[in-house]
């Protein structure tokens, strides 16, 4: 998988989240990780990664495919990905079962038959068979995310988009979470993730874009990154987290 953006803009309000952010991945990375403070555009980078928001300016490409400015076109950027919230974004009415079955059906045109069996294997990969019948208020944070993970793998993405997988979960459902995303990193599946999970980042990611203030302060294989640093704001970011470590 190879990344690319061109000084991507995006303005919330007269708010600069991404301020002509420009990087560019190896062509080899599987998993990129998106390291940086709050605030710094990570999220939104993501997002624009996905095909969920559109920049004012700039270019993105994904495997040297510039990715559509225009709305109806993005939407299918969105539906060849696979984009995993914060808040899980589960149908609270809807049994887990249910919450893989309905997008499959409605926005991927699956048969009943095909959709029920690719939800009953997702959940059993992920260990929730036993839970598939539990509406989200009836899981536990860390088997929500998981059921979330499940949806978004269902259509079988291109890209799965994680934007701060584990930041509601306490540190046994963050495990549990992390244990996932690590697996589905090992099978192949390409991931990009903005996340605060520095240590997991360190041994999961191929490659590390760090931004701050909306802009791309380092582009880098994972291992420079954490031994190497070029950026100021980089080194200073690593050395806050370490303090207390």
């Amino acid at each position: 998988m190879k990344l690319e953006a061109i000084q991507v803009t995006k303005n919330y309000g007269g708010f600069l989240a991404l301020n002509q952010a420009s990087f560019q991945t190896g062509p080899e990375s599987r998993v990129v990780a998106l390291l940086g403070p709050s605030g710094g555009g990570k999220s939104t980078l993501l997002r624009v990664l996905g095909g969920l928001l559109l920049p004012e300016a700039g270019v993105i490409r994904v495997d040297d495919t510039p990715l559509p400015h225009e709305p109806e076109a993005a939407l299918t950027t969105l539906r060849r990905n696979g984009f995993v919230f914060q808040g899980y974004n589960l149908f609270p009415h809807l049994n887990a079962f249910q919450n893989i079955i309905l997008p499959l059906q409605v926005v991927h045109g699956m048969t009943d038959a095909q959709a029920r069996e690719r939800a009953m294997e997702l959940l059993t990969r992920l260990g929730l068979a036993d839970h598939h019948h539990k509406r989200p208020a009836e899981l536990s944070g860390g088997q929500q995310q998981r059921a979330a993970i499940a949806r978004a793998l269902a259509p079988r993405p291109a890209l799965l988009l994680l934007d701060e997988p584990t930041s509601a979960l306490d540190p046994v459902m963050t495990g549990e979470v992390l244990d996932v995303i690590r697996e589905l990193a090992e099978g192949g599946q390409q991931i990009v993730l903005a996340t605060h999970e520095i240590s997991f980042a360190r041994k999961v990611a191929d490659w590390i874009v760090f931004l701050a203030q909306g802009r791309v302060e380092e582009s880098c294989p994972t291992r420079q990154f954490f031994e190497n640093p070029a950026s100021p704001l980089a080194k200073d970011y690593l050395a806050g987290l370490s303090k207390y470590r």
